[in-house]
């Protein structure tokens, strides 16, 4: 299958060996596991569990979206503009250039058309009526991160890319020019030519891997993009680790903050935040305006699907956290960001119930996925 993309080789993989992360044959986290972040009493779901289990995990109704063409016609006041296109996929305008985050335009978070996690909401512009986009950030390979119908559309695209080590593999298989594909290692940084843009890798607690043998034979990274003027941080998927007191070190502080607070499972808890966590993360960073990602878009875990979001909504107040919580394609300012109005909650009422999705038939599950998925 194409979609589970292509190993490194030759200077590609020499480069990645290179690597401090590198352990023999894999990158690996080097941060120990911080106490108290995975319970070794819960076992991790079963796919029967995944594909079953849980209660309310898809929104009865779709969720409110906005059409922000014309919003992002008109520059930014302030110079920093984010828009929430679903998931972890973002429009940053940053004192002039526009950056995509993890885009992830196609139907699921699966190597397969047939199975898989499915979106249960579009994402509010089509790809092709997308503006120009002056970079694609790419944190890691996982499906909701790094999407095959997506990557072969802006591979027709003259758009740079930036990704972790070896994820270039996968992109130059998928008809991207190596020429447009810079590979970082933590802590280094890309200039991006004509601007004034930076992008840094820096560390997260995570994984990587599309298929059962290529587990971590790719880096994961968050990422710091910096101007002259501003300065915001992707978490990409993570878990939670002391080492963002050194990125806020020597990279902060923030104007804004995105992390990952939805897939949350006491069983992964070491590779994602959820919400409580993603709180204590953001005080780690030194603050700044927060907007949650990697929610609202797939169910990748048992929990409801509004849940991280109503746990922000109860804890941040008590943490003294800025929330940034637009609705699905509504364009903010951070600079200008006004109180939480928590769109989420007229979803389900009143909506007609829909019964869910049928699950396939284990035969056609795809044999070749990492478990958890991402």
């Amino acid at each position: 299958m194409k979609s589970l993309g292509s190993r490194a080789a030759g200077a590609r993989l020499e480069r990645m060996k290179a690597s401090p992360l590198w352990a023999g044959d894999r990158f690996q986290n080097v941060h120990p596991v911080l106490p108290g972040l995975r319970d070794p009493q819960v076992k991790m779901p079963s796919f029967t569990d995944f594909l079953c289990g849980g209660e309310h995990r898809v929104p009865l109704a779709p969720l409110p979206a906005m059409d922000p063409r014309d919003t992002w016609a008109r520059t930014p006041g302030s110079g920093l503009r984010v828009t929430w296109l679903g998931h972890s996929t973002l429009l940053l305008e940053i004192d002039g250039v526009r950056v995509l985050t993890d885009p992830v335009w196609g139907p699921r978070a699966s190597p397969s058309r047939y199975a898989g996690p499915k979106r249960f909401q579009p994402v509010p512009v089509p790809l092709r009526k997308m503006p120009p986009i002056d970079l694609v950030l790419v944190s890691h390979d996982h499906y909701d991160h790094l999407d095959y119908p997506t990557i072969r559309e802006l591979a027709g695209v003259d758009v740079p890319f930036v990704t972790s080590l070896g994820v270039g593999a996968h992109l130059e298989a998928w008809g991207v020019e190596a020429r447009r594909i810079t590979e970082l290692d933590w802590w280094e940084t890309h200039r991006l030519p004509g601007t004034g843009l930076s992008a840094t890798a820096a560390p997260s607690q995570h994984f990587s891997g599309r298929g059962l043998k290529d587990r971590n034979a790719t880096l994961w990274s968050s990422f710091v993009l910096r101007t002259d003027r501003h300065s915001v941080f992707f978490s990409g998927d993570t878990g939670l680790t002391t080492e963002y007191q050194a990125i806020r070190d020597q990279l902060g502080p923030f104007d804004l903050v995105m992390l990952e607070v939805g897939a949350f499972h006491p069983a992964w808890g070491d590779i994602h935040l959820g919400p409580k966590n993603a709180l204590e993360a953001l005080r780690l960073l030194g603050g700044g305006p927060f907007l949650p990602v990697h929610w609202g878009t797939f169910s990748l875990a048992m929990h409801a699907w509004d849940d991280p979001a109503e746990t922000l909504l109860k804890l941040a107040p008590g943490m003294g956290a800025q929330l940034v919580m637009p609705r699905l394609g509504e364009a903010v300012e951070p600079a200008h960001a006004e109180d939480v109005r928590p769109w989420w909650r007229g979803v389900d009422q009143g909506a007609p119930h829909v019964a869910p999705e049928p699950a396939p038939a284990p035969e056609v599950l795809p044999k070749q996925m990492p478990w958890p998925i991402d």
